[in-house]
């Protein structure tokens, strides 16, 4: 409903008969410097608005007082105060500057009159009877603190107009350690509009995330210059600490896709601000009204400032209404410094209050501060200035857009749009059609896995591209000692490109300065290097097959059968027998093992040729047994391996590993001279890896190369390790027969597409990457140009590999050996049982005694210088006692 315009107002008032007469009259002061008219339009519109409704005060009517004070005089503004405070007046408002207010509050202070103040004010304390709807600078420093963290900006710069933007932006500037934020500030140049200069400094810098503190009046102006010089586009952002930008128009900065992002603390589009232009808008705006006749764009009313003065009077109403309106305004004297009894009830009453407005929710803490509103979030879109979220002091930055619309914007900026794509010559990422082919020209002259994939990213967002190789041909990257950029990256950072993609690693200095979509590839850094040579077999290559220490276990094992073998058969009766068959009672006994029959018998065994030789024994024939199996055994293993490492090849390979390469300076090894994987050893903290950076360092000539082809053919040419990715090396091992991988990866590290930092297009191409991921684009693309396009000219060995043959070690044939232990041990203690048993049976036959017998057997086996022993005969018979013979005595033993 559209409330009275104030002249049919009046004549209602004339005509309303003796109840609006009898109105109490409560006369309100405006203090206004010059310039300040549409607060003061707004001063007079509220108080007709408060009076033109019965709610608010039913039984008072306000009057406005509006003095115009020179702009800066503070000595004016005092004696018109006092002045009017001679008359009788309830509250003053205003003014706007700060030393004329400090006057003022001064004053008011004195005198126990309430002084409400619309303007910015940094004070920590204010006087009993100050209140000020603003909100707090320290307030709305937080706010820009929190956008800030939100959207995690670790590098800005800060371009302020005066010392209060930096009072404004204290909470920024106080907040971030060191670690955290890195600020740079810059002012405006005082004497002088012309801000590009300014600009251009910042732009060379590559810092692209700007917080503006200026007035409206130069906002306008440092935008169109920023357009001129390239700083109005899609990777630059903007947080403006003005909480006026929608007065401002914007639109020549629609369409280029600048995130310009500001605080509002009064929304144009709320109900209440709808009812307000409306009536405004409908108002004959009549000049002796006090209104200031205005342009049909009505907007500016609804700068924060006039807002707040119109919220101002309606708390003021508020509080005259909740004092039950008993009020009573007497005439006040400066100069006899007597004081209003009721102002400091009546500021009280104003403090208490708790209602809305054009400003949101009004409250006030005990000092007079606003302690309770929403500053809106806007951005700048396509459409126009929106509201994309808002913050209070409780919950900070809320965004009430979610990731998804925010996505779809993007995607929807990109439609029919042209990036640039930067790109460097490395097979088979990025490859020229045919160079000598002059027809061929823009994106045909190009091709290779990274331009399908830029194209198929392409075809899925609706954008088309333009190729173009980087100058130079480098990736580059962040200098550490001079802090410049080079190649790709400082492409990036000037925005000449919008894109950049190749084998570009994504490093950590990288990450720093420029902005990365999700990889589109795992790899990690190999060592391509010469195939070994076949290696000529050796002289006894036969021994191969067993290590030494079985070679040296086997001899021992062979002399050590064979010294118990003749041990055992001298011990054992059974292995003496009759040299003369037909002599049934030999007087000498031979015994066929002898220490050199021992050693043929079992080198016989052992060679699987047998003997004439032949163990009577049970205890020799147990260690003949075990022999003939541990032989059996071993012989076999032999056989088997023998036969492996007679087909196989054996390979002469100086290096296996990257520690290989470390621990020889014979063979030279490098990288490419810029790039990721020279920086990997650069920073790299294991010794064997520092040991390599060192050496490549000092390395004269010097061993990095300015090309991956360039590498390949030192590899091929000389004594050179080429130190490159995984990737690459595949794409080169593919097409070179004679170059292979040694070892494994040193590392594990991604490639990524590189784009300027602060791009929107980030998250969009990330997710089709992903896209193209789950559908298997990605494996096809690479089958095509590692596989199809060239590769697969090397047969595939279908041979074991050099180390497939390994020799036996004692772990493989130790148990043979314990097995022939054993049935050693098992010969002995038979041969013992056999021992004691015929030495116990001739003892018996002789009549001697078992230990003495057994003491001469032990004698004669001791000697070991004859195989021969006399035959012991059996004891004389009753009979041949009694014809008295007997046997000559026996041969004395040698």
């Amino acid at each position: 409903m559209r409330w009275p315009p104030p002249l049919p107002l009046l004549l209602l008032l004339l005509t309303a008969g003796p109840t609006a007469a009898v109105q109490k009259q409560v006369k309100i002061v405006g203090l206004f410097d010059s310039g300040s008219a549409r607060q003061a339009a707004a001063f007079r519109y509220a108080v007709d608005r408060v009076n033109a409704d019965p709610t608010v005060l039913p039984n008072v009517r306000l009057v406005a007082s509006i003095q115009r004070i020179p702009l800066l005089d503070s000595f004016q503004a005092s004696k018109r105060v006092c002045a009017l405070m001679e008359q009788g007046v309830a509250a003053i408002f205003g003014p706007q500057t700060a030393s004329t207010s400090a006057h003022v509050q001064s004053i008011c202070d004195a005198m126990e009159m309430p002084h409400i103040e619309t303007r910015w004010d940094y004070r920590l304390k204010r006087d009993d009877y100050s209140v000020n709807v603003h909100p707090h600078p320290a307030s709305l420093s937080k706010a820009y603190e929190s956008l800030i963290r939100y959207w995690n900006w670790k590098t800005f710069t800060v371009i302020y107009e005066d010392i209060d933007g930096l009072v404004r932006l204290q909470e920024v500037l106080k907040a971030p350690s060191s670690s955290e934020f890195k600020i740079t500030l810059r002012q405006l140049p005082a004497d002088s509009t012309d801000y590009r200069p300014l600009l251009k400094r910042i732009k060379k810098s590559g810092n692209t995330r700007i917080v503006l503190d200026c007035r409206l009046l130069v906002l306008r102006p440092i935008l169109d210059q920023a357009l001129e010089i390239g700083m109005m586009n899609q990777y630059f952002s903007y947080l403006i600490t003005s909480l006026d930008v929608h007065s401002v128009d914007l639109e020549a900065f629609r369409h280029l896709g600048t995130n310009i992002t500001a605080l509002r603390l009064v929304d144009p589009a709320q109900a209440v601000a709808s009812d307000l232009l409306q009536d405004w808008l409908q108002d004959p705006l009549p000049a002796h009204n006090g209104y200031v006749a205005m342009h049909l764009n009505i907007l500016p009313f609804f700068q924060t400032e006039t807002a707040l003065m119109y919220d101002a009077v309606r708390v003021f109403a508020h509080a005259l209404h909740a004092f039950n309106e008993k009020l009573t305004v007497r005439p006040l004297s400066c100069q006899a410094e007597n004081s209003w009894a009721e102002g400091n009830s009546l500021v009280n009453f104003i403090k208490l209050v708790r209602t809305g407005g054009l400003t949101g929710t009004i409250e006030f803490d005990r000092e007079g501060f606003r302690t309770e509103f929403t500053l809106d979030i806007v951005e700048l879109l396509q459409d126009g200035l929106k509201k994309v979220g808002y913050w209070t002091l409780a919950s900070g930055a809320n965004y009430t857009r979610s990731y998804g619309e925010k996505i779809r914007e993007i995607e929807h900026s990109l439609w029919n749009k042209t990036l640039k794509v930067i790109m460097a010559l490395n097979e088979p990422y990025v490859m020229m059609v045919n160079e000598s082919d002059p027809t061929l020209t823009g994106n045909a002259r190009f091709e290779g896995f990274c331009v399908d994939l830029v194209n198929e990213i392409a075809r899925l967002r609706n954008f088309s591209v333009e190729f173009d190789l980087v100058e130079g041909g480098s990736y580059g990257g962040i200098d550490p000692v001079t802090g410049k950029a080079s190649g790709m990256v400082k492409a990036l950072l000037e925005q000449k490109a919008d894109l950049a993609i190749t084998d570009l690693s994504i490093t950590y200095e990288r990450e720093q300065v420029l902005d990365f979509s999700m990889p589109w590839m795992t790899l990690g850094i190999g060592i391509l290097y010469k195939k070994p040579t076949n290696e000529p077999p050796p002289l006894f290559s036969f021994l191969a097959p067993l290590s030494l220490e079985v070679w040296l276990y086997m001899a021992t094992a062979y002399l050590g059968v064979s010294v118990l073998l003749f041990i055992l058969a001298r011990f054992s009766p059974y292995e003496w027998d009759n040299p003369h068959p037909c002599r049934e009672d030999p007087d000498v006994l031979e015994n066929q093992f002898s220490l050199l029959n021992s050693l043929w018998f079992t080198i016989g065994s052992l060679m699987q040729q047998g003997s004439d030789i032949a163990p009577k024994a049970i205890s020799t024939r147990m260690v003949a047994g075990m022999w003939w199996f541990f032989t059996l055994i071993m012989i076999s293993s032999y056989t088997a391996n023998l036969a492996a490492f007679l087909t196989v090849e054996r390979m002469v390979s100086p290096i296996e590993s990257a520690e290989d390469l470390a621990k020889q300076t014979d063979i030279k090894y490098g990288a490419l001279a810029t790039g990721s994987t020279k920086n990997f050893f650069r920073d790299s903290k294991i010794a064997s890896y520092q040991r390599m950076w060192s050496f490549m360092q000092s390395a004269r000539p010097s061993v990095f190369v300015n090309s991956g082809a360039e590498g390949v053919e030192r590899v091929k040419n000389e004594r050179y390790a080429y130190l490159m990715e995984s990737p690459q090396l595949e794409y080169v091992v593919e097409r070179n027969c004679d170059l292979q991988q040694v070892g494994g990866l040193l590392d594990t590290k991604s490639y990524g597409i590189a784009l300027p930092p602060g791009s929107p297009y980030t998250s969009t191409i990330s997710t089709a990457i992903l896209i193209l991921q789950e559908n298997g684009t990605l494996h096809l693309l690479k089958t095509r140009w590692w596989k199809e396009k060239g590769g697969g000219k090397c047969k595939k060995d279908t041979k074991a590999g050099t180390n497939s043959a390994n020799e036996l070690g004692l772990d493989h044939v130790g148990g043979v050996f314990v097995v022939l232990l054993c049935g050693m041990a098992a010969a002995c203690m038979i041969a013992i049982c056999e021992f004691v048993w015929k030495s116990r049976k001739l003892a018996h036959e002789d009549h001697v005694s078992l230990f003495g017998e057994m003491a001469r057997e032990v004698r004669f086996a001791l000697r070991c210088q004859s195989t021969s022993k006399p035959a012991r005969r059996p004891a004389a018979l009753p009979s041949e006692m009694l014809t008295g013979w007997s046997p000559p005595p026996p041969p004395a033993i040698a």
